[in-house]
């Protein structure tokens, strides 16, 4: 897919977590990294970078490209696992603990949605390995997780068409926040700066 307008499908995450740091990353272009996000991608780059492998019947494909045309979304599946006679499943890697929202699961299954459409298959479910736990939390990817995928790409493609970005809404996640330090005077987009001199 070569769309300039898809949504990357990191963005499902950022505006689960947080609207506001989702239209700061993907309207504004701000990114600042942190210890949490430092780690975060270097855990990534290890796994990536750890390249495809068959062991014990199971062929693991990294850094597989993802696309829904139907979503319009792009994106990096971490690991997917291929069995013989069985879908195949998605693992995401985390540096962290599993969280009390979905936003993990959000970000996992809608690889999965790019997977069902490029491959032609349905799958069930996939997990989330944390390494703070060192375990796999299993995914089902419900008609209910599935919807709230659709809602979330829906939600982010109006904010990104909107160009502006959300007041803040603080939570217990600013601390842990990189942008924290841009949140209370972001910078505005252009469209705001283009639509107030017209109005005048």
């Amino acid at each position: 897919m070569t769309d300039p307008e898809a949504i990357p499908i990191s963005a499902l995450q950022h505006w689960r977590v947080c609207p506001r740091q989702c239209a700061l990353i993907h309207i504004a272009g701000v990114w600042e990294e942190n210890r949490l996000t430092a780690e975060g991608r270097l855990l990534h780059e290890r796994v990536h970078q750890t390249g495809d492998e068959a062991r014990g019947g199971v062929r693991t494909c990294r850094g597989l490209a993802l696309a829904s045309e139907r979503l319009g979304l792009v994106g990096q599946a971490d690991a997917v696992e291929f069995r013989p006679g069985a879908p195949p499943f998605p693992v995401e890697y985390k540096r962290g603990r599993p969280k009390k929202d979905s936003a993990d699961a959000l970000q996992l299954c809608a690889q999965a949605l790019c997977l069902e459409e490029m491959l032609g298959v349905s799958i069930p479910a996939g997990a989330v390995f944390y390494g703070a736990t060192r375990r796999r939390q299993d995914v089902p990817f419900t008609a209910g997780l599935r919807a709230e995928v659709e809602a979330a790409v829906s939600a982010i493609r109006a904010l990104l068409l909107r160009g502006e970005i959300p007041p803040p809404t603080p939570n217990d996640r600013c601390r842990g926040c990189s942008l924290a330090a841009h949140c209370a005077a972001a910078p505005r987009p252009v469209a705001d700066y283009l639509r107030e001199a017209l109005a005048e």
